[in-house]
C-alpha cells in the first residue's frame, strides 16, 4: 500500500476513526480525531438533540453517550467525500446496530437497529484531518397508512 493518500481518502480515514473510537468507546481516540483550535468553535447535533457548541461539551456528549451504551456498532453506507482546500465534507448514512437495555444485570440486551443520515465536516490541522462538526438526523420509515394512499388501484 501506498503511503501517499489523497486528501479525499485521509478524510475518509479519519470519518471512519471517528466511528470506530464510537464502537470501541474510546475517549482518548475521540478526543484526539476533533478539532482542537482556539480560534474555531466545533459543533455536534446529535439525532434529536439541541445543537452542541464547544470543544468540551461536544466531547462530553460523546463520553455520555459511551458510556451508556453497552454496545454499538456502525456500518456506513452511501459515502460521499468532497475536499475544497483545507476544508471536507463527508455525507454518509449510519446504520446503527445497538444493545438497548437488558433485564438482566451482566447481559447484553435485545439489539436495535437505526438509520441516520450525517454530515461530517473536517477540517485540515497540520497534515491531519480534523473533526469540525457532526450533523445527524435520523431517518423517519414511511407510515403505511401513506404508501396505502398511494395506491393507482381502481376501486381503492
Amino acid at each position: 500500500m501506498s503511503a501517499a493518500r489523497t486528501d479525499a481518502e485521509r478524510v475518509e480515514l479519519a470519518n471512519t476513526a471517528l466511528y470506530e473510537a464510537m464502537e470501541r468507546g474510546d475517549t482518548a481516540a475521540m478526543d484526539r480525531l476533533w478539532l482542537d483550535d482556539p480560534g474555531t468553535e466545533v459543533s455536534c447535533v446529535h439525532p434529536g438533540w439541541p445543537v452542541l457548541r464547544g470543544r468540551s461539551e461536544v466531547l462530553r456528549s460523546y463520553a455520555l453517550i459511551m458510556a451508556s451504551t453497552d454496545y454499538i456498532q456502525f456500518f456506513l453506507t452511501d459515502v460521499e467525500v468532497e475536499v475544497v482546500g483545507d476544508t471536507a465534507l463527508v455525507t454518509c448514512t449510519e446504520n446503527i446496530l445497538s444493545g438497548a437495555p437488558s433485564e438482566t444485570e451482566g447481559e447484553l440486551g435485545p439489539l436495535v437497529g437505526q438509520l441516520v443520515v450525517a454530515t461530517n465536516v473536517f477540517r485540515r490541522a497540520g497534515d491531519e484531518w480534523k473533526v469540525w462538526s457532526h450533523h445527524g438526523s435520523p431517518v423517519l420509515a414511511g407510515r403505511e397508512d401513506e404508501e396505502e394512499d398511494d395506491s393507482s388501484e381502481p376501486g381503492a
